[in-house]
C-alpha cells in the first residue's frame, strides 16, 4: 500500500486476487457506491409494489397475439424501488447540492414554492387540448403575467411558449429577424458564445 510522508494511505488496498479493497484513508472499509440495474437485483416477479386484487378472467381478445412468457420485469417492493431511485438520486449533482456554474437557462434555481404552485390541479393536470372553457383560471393567469412582462420590459407584444433555454433562444432571434426586416435591414450573421447551445 502507498503511504504519504505522514504515514497514510493514499491509495486503496489491493487484494491477492487483484480485487480492490474498499479501504478509507483512515483505515475504515469505504462504502460501496456500485448501484446494480434493477433488473440485476435479486428477486422474484412474484414480488411486487402494491398489492392488487385478482383480476376477473375475462375472454381473450387478442388472437394468438398474447404474451405466453413472462414479461421479466424484477420483483421489488415499493421501498425498495424507492431507495434504489434516491441512492441513483444521490449521485447526481444539482442544484441543491451545490453551485452550479453554467449559465444555463434551463438549470436555474426554482424556489420550492414555485414548484409547489405549478403542482397545483389546476395548473399540473390541465391538458393543452383541454376545452378553454375549463382552463378559465389557468388562461387568466397567463394573461396576467403576459400584462406584468410588458409593463417590466416595455415591449408591444409577449409569448409565453418557449418552454426552455433553446427554445427561448430560437424565439428571440425569430424577433430579433422580423424587428430587423421590418427596419428594412437583411441580416445574415449572429455572434455567439462557443457556450452557446
Amino acid at each position: 500500500m502507498a503511504m504519504n510522508t505522514q504515514g497514510r494511505p493514499t491509495a486503496p488496498a489491493t487484494g491477492e486476487a487483484g480485487q480492490t479493497d474498499k479501504v478509507t484513508f483512515t483505515g475504515n472499509r469505504g462504502l460501496d457506491h456500485e448501484e446494480p440495474l434493477l433488473f440485476e437485483r435479486a428477486g422474484n416477479d412474484a414480488t411486487t409494489g402494491v398489492d392488487l386484487p385478482e383480476a376477473k378472467t375475462v375472454k381473450p381478445r387478442l388472437g394468438g397475439l398474447a404474451r405466453k412468457a413472462a414479461i421479466g420485469l424484477p420483483g421489488l417492493t415499493e421501498p425498495e424501488a424507492m431507495r434504489h431511485y434516491v441512492r441513483l438520486s444521490r449521485k447526481n449533482y444539482a442544484i441543491d447540492s451545490g453551485l452550479y456554474p453554467l449559465g444555463s437557462c434551463t438549470m436555474k434555481h426554482n424556489p420550492r414554492l414555485n414548484e409547489k404552485m405549478a403542482r397545483l390541479p389546476g395548473f399540473g393536470d390541465v391538458h393543452p387540448l383541454q376545452p378553454q372553457s375549463t382552463v378559465q383560471g389557468a388562461l387568466a393567469l397567463m394573461q396576467t403575467l403576459s400584462g406584468y412582462l410588458l409593463e417590466l420590459t416595455g415591449m408591444q407584444a409577449v409569448a409565453l411558449s418557449p418552454k426552455a433555454g433553446a427554445h427561448g433562444e430560437l424565439c428571440g432571434m425569430l424577433a430579433i429577424k422580423a424587428a430587423l426586416e421590418a427596419r428594412g435591414e437583411k441580416r445574415s450573421v449572429v455572434l455567439v458564445p462557443d457556450s452557446a447551445h
